[in-house]
């Protein structure tokens, strides 16, 4: 987490939670929701205005985490904005080499690869469950092939909210610890 994030936090701690405005889709793309998108219904069916800033994006990324409730956050300053996902928390990119990287480029360490029954890939690292971006499922295919990554195990993709522990869209005043 930034420093200026860590200091605005301890000047305004009693800053109220936001709900709803920040949205994650499955090509790792952020989503701004203001309240005429957010009457139009949830995130997988009114994504908003996809973000485009990239120190923005970079900002965002440093400062997102997730909560003993299993929600997923962005510490904006003194206040969290709570993430609505489309599917999961994270979306992982796979090198031509078969390295698994994240947001900010930085390598992953593999420990489970996952196959829903829709063909999805996904990868467990320790920083969470992230779905492959798809423009990198020809090199996930190929470091499997390769046997660089052991062979996925199938899952139902409405049981990895449970198994992984993480809320899709969060609710103001609902806590539910996470698995």
């Amino acid at each position: 987490m930034d420093d200026i994030v860590k200091k605005a936090m301890a000047k305004w701690p009693q800053v109220p939670d936001c709900y709803g405005w920040l949205g994650f889709d499955d090509r790792g793309d952020w989503y701004m929701r203001d309240d005429a998108v957010q009457a139009q219904g949830d995130f997988a069916h009114a994504k908003g205005s996809k973000l485009a800033h990239t120190k923005l994006i970079e900002f965002i990324e440093r400062n997102y985490a997730c909560d003993p409730f299993g929600r997923w956050y962005f510490q904006n300053g003194p206040q969290r904005v709570f993430v609505e996902l489309q599917s999961v928390p994270f979306v992982w990119r796979v090198l031509d080499s078969g390295i698994l990287t994240g947001p900010q480029g930085d390598i992953l360490e593999l420990l489970e690869c996952l196959v829903d029954e829709n063909g999805r890939l996904y990868a467990l690292t320790a920083k969470g469950l992230g779905l492959i971006h798809s423009m990198d499922t020809w090199h996930a295919a190929q470091a499997l092939e390769d046997k660089l990554w052991q062979a996925p195990k199938e899952v139902s993709s409405s049981k990895l909210v449970i198994d992984h522990g993480f809320v899709l869209s969060p609710v103001k005043g609902e806590k539910k610890p996470a698995k």
